[in-house]
């Protein structure tokens, strides 16, 4: 098959959503199937390998110097006054380039919902929102590909393309669901609402939906209206080739709570570090060691932390490193002995999981989200009532007094990555759910949608 599959970038940091479509688009390729990965809005951010500094191999590869559509500064100006929609050809793709796109997205608040509300309901319009112009360009970019099989939207909130894509190449158009809720959930009230109830008629144009847990399939399929039988669980799945434990890098005087995430409070770093605060008066020597994205808005919740730590006396065991490359995480995966993201929302998936135990590491997680259904999956780690950082204390104490149990459990975490959440596992499952549209007339006829799930 060859699959076009549409991701958004961030222009300068590493996303879960990012790593998942890339790792998927690799699996695919692997199979014998070709992948043409672009990326929307901004460059992608591309994790390199842990040896050799060299991009990973696949489609990643390709995407890192692949054109951007629907580039983030056109996407403003034409939100702004649609008319910028019609530049001239040669300004509309300086507006494009990879370089000015990356300084305004290192410079720019990624995460910040306030004010995108009517950017993200024309976005979800598609066609009849103000940044039509954008979507043309897209179409008239995949008409020129080699015919294609199949089309993956990143995420729902993309659904505004499918009505033109799949008119325009004559082929079925599908959506992963992962994350999307809590972002339009932050919008202000008007738009939220408006938001979701486009998205819900959008939706029903899709050929099907790919949800990356069972959480997700069941909230989606409830807040879009969707059939619940029309929404497939895909588990995210993960090349662990060069992971695995090294239980050298350990060390057994001075255990360590891992946390790999955005550092921020929605991930829940303030609430893990409440929790290791509570975790020194029983296991003195512990230590927190805690890696990620940092954004702009996060930096004073590690200024803040990094004063509470040298209040307390504690800085010498309290790591906070920020970003990290792929064989510092590497290494800080196979240098702690608990793992913790106790995120405060509802998560999709947690890719990071999937991280930690392909490391042999066991998990403490809140209940809720994606993670119940993960961790019964796996039986690698323990729920904990979610935002109670005592709670919290006492799993982790609980682990780092038990060597044996934590033994067990990173086991069966390293057999569950290796048998069940494969990269290679939700290509095959993802295969099986694409069925090509017989085509009956030609690319760009007027009729060219399926029914909806």
């Amino acid at each position: 098959m060859r699959i076009l599959q549409l991701t958004p970038g961030t222009g300068t940091f590493l996303c879960g959503s990012c790593l998942r479509d890339n790792a998927l688009a690799q699996a695919l390729q692997s199979l014998g199937h070709e992948v043409i990965l672009a990326p929307l809005y901004l460059p992608f951010a591309l994790e390199e390998r842990a040896a050799g500094g060299e991009g990973l191999p696949g489609p990643s590869a390709l995407a890192a110097s692949a054109p951007v559509h629907m580039g983030g500064i056109n996407m403003y100006l034409q939100q702004k006054l649609p008319l910028l929609g019609r530049l001239p050809r040669f300004l509309h793709d300086r507006l494009d380039a990879p370089k000015l796109l990356r300084f305004v997205a290192r410079h720019a608040s990624m995460t910040d919902t306030h004010g995108l509300g009517p950017m993200v309901l024309s976005m979800v319009r598609g066609e009849e929102g103000r940044q039509r112009a954008e979507l043309e360009r897209l179409v008239e970019w995949a008409r020129e590909l080699p015919q294609l099989d199949a089309v993956l939207l990143s995420n729902v909130m993309l659904a505004g393309l499918a009505r033109e894509l799949s008119s325009a190449l004559g082929c079925p158009v599908y959506t992963t669901l992962q994350g999307e809720a809590p972002f339009l959930d932050a919008l202000d009230a008007r738009h939220r609402e408006l938001c979701w109830r486009a998205l819900s008629e959008r939706a029903r144009e899709l050929d099907g939906c790919f949800a990356v847990s069972r959480y997700t399939a069941d909230l989606m399929s409830a807040r879009l209206g969707l059939a619940p039988d029309r929404v497939h669980v895909i588990w995210n799945g993960l090349d662990a080739a060069d992971f695995g434990p090294l239980p050298e890098l350990r060390d057994p005087a001075r255990p360590a709570i891992g946390f790999l995430a955005r550092m921020c409070r929605d991930k829940g770093l303030e609430a893990l570090f409440e929790a290791f605060v509570r975790v020194k008066q029983a296991v003195p020597n512990a230590r927190l060691v805690a890696a990620g994205v940092v954004l702009a808005e996060d930096r004073p919740l590690l200024d803040e932390l990094a004063r509470r730590a040298r209040a307390l006396g504690i800085e010498g065991d309290v790591e906070l490193l920020g970003p990290v490359s792929r064989e510092e995480k590497l290494r800080l995966l196979r240098r702690v002995d608990v793992f913790s993201v106790p995120a405060t929302y509802g998560e999709s998936f947690g890719l990071y999981l999937l991280e930690a135990w392909a490391c042999g590491l066991p998990v403490v997680q809140p209940r809720h989200g994606a993670f119940p259904e993960l961790l019964e999956a796996t039986g690698a780690g323990v729920l904990v009532q979610p935002d109670e950082p005592e709670a919290l204390a006492t799993a982790l104490i609980g682990l780092l007094q038990d060597p044996v149990r934590r033994e067990r459990m990173g086991a069966l975490g390293v057999a569950a990555v290796r048998e069940r959440f494969t990269a290679a596992r939700m290509a095959r499952e993802l295969l099986e759910r694409l069925v090509p549209r017989e085509r009956t007339q030609e690319p760009g006829a007027a009729s060219g949608r399926s029914p909806g799930p």
